[in-house]
């Protein structure tokens, strides 16, 4: 069965995970719902526009550093893994996504931009804090005590 164009951006659409796909420049052209669900922005806003509207000021520098490393090599070490990290919501708040990246090639192996898939994990993310938080007070308390 052959995909067509329609096919696949239904598939991007529709898919749960925030979709997005940015070109070499890191210039968003892909957004669907669910990154609007998770960043805030509407795909109206995300369109066109850099990477850095989700990216928190200091770290832009790392990021920047690790996106055209990975456009010249056509690589990245975090390919195939999901990586938890922050970014900004629209509203101006931090949010924590877990981010997977591919690198996105054309028909004769040229970097054609970067596929990222994500979810906010900022719930979970603060659970886990609290926990560390209360484990920590009891060990304080168990040497105390």
């Amino acid at each position: 069965m052959q995909l067509n164009d329609e096919v696949m951006g239904r598939l991007i659409e529709q898919n749960p995970d925030a979709m997005i796909f940015a070109d070499t420049e890191g210039r968003i052209l892909v957004w669907n719902e669910a990154a609007e669900r998770v960043f805030g922005f509407t795909k109206e806003q995300a369109i066109g526009e850099s990477l850095d509207i989700i990216i928190p000021e200091k770290l832009r520098e790392p990021h920047w550093r690790g996106y055209d490393e990975a456009i010249k090599n056509a690589g990245t070490k975090y390919w195939g893994q999901s990586m938890p990290t922050k970014a900004i919501h629209s509203e101006g708040s931090m949010i924590y996504v877990e981010l997977g990246f591919s690198i996105v090639l054309d028909d004769d192996g040229k970097v054609i931009g970067v596929l990222s898939s994500g979810r906010d994990i900022t719930e979970r993310f603060q659970k886990e804090k609290e926990n560390k938080k209360r484990l920590a007070e009891l060990e304080k308390a168990q040497k105390e005590g």
